[in-house]
């Protein structure tokens, strides 16, 4: 009877001990990833929206550390719009009608860099502005 209650003993443990294992693997696996690309501590997250009006952006202008940087760009414009980056990068996000977001990521170098949107048109009109990354 001893050795069926120790056997079941030491099979929870196992059990628990694996699923902690698991979980713990899952967490720290991300936060690695986002220090060694990031430089600095797991990226910027960057935020801005599109005019409701007008072919332009509530910013003008934008900063972060180099390393990941992650903009969202939230459309209350009933024209569709996304966001972009150029400028020793190519990156765009999906462009996203009323009420939806476009989001950019990219591992970036200290330079100045443009965002915009990249709807045929729209950059022109003036919907961009600068990201200086130090």
């Amino acid at each position: 009877m001893k050795r069926l209650s120790i056997l079941g003993s030491v099979a929870v443990l196992a059990v628990a001990g694996c699923g902690g294992s698991d979980d713990d693997n899952s967490t720290s696996e991300p936060a690695s990833t986002g220090a060694s690309t990031g430089g600095g501590g797991g990226g910027q997250q960057l935020t801005l929206s599109a005019d409701k009006s007008q072919l332009k952006f509530d910013k003008k202008t934008l900063t972060a550390k180099a390393g990941k940087v992650t903009i969202t760009m939230n459309n209350p414009s009933p024209l569709q719009h996304n966001v972009a980056l150029k400028g020793g990068v190519d990156e765009q996000g999906d462009v996203v009608g009323q009420n939806g977001k476009s989001v950019v990521t990219a591992d970036l170098k200290p330079g100045k860099y443009t965002f915009y949107c990249s709807v045929d048109g729209h950059e022109a009109a003036g919907m961009n502005g600068e990201l200086d990354v130090s």
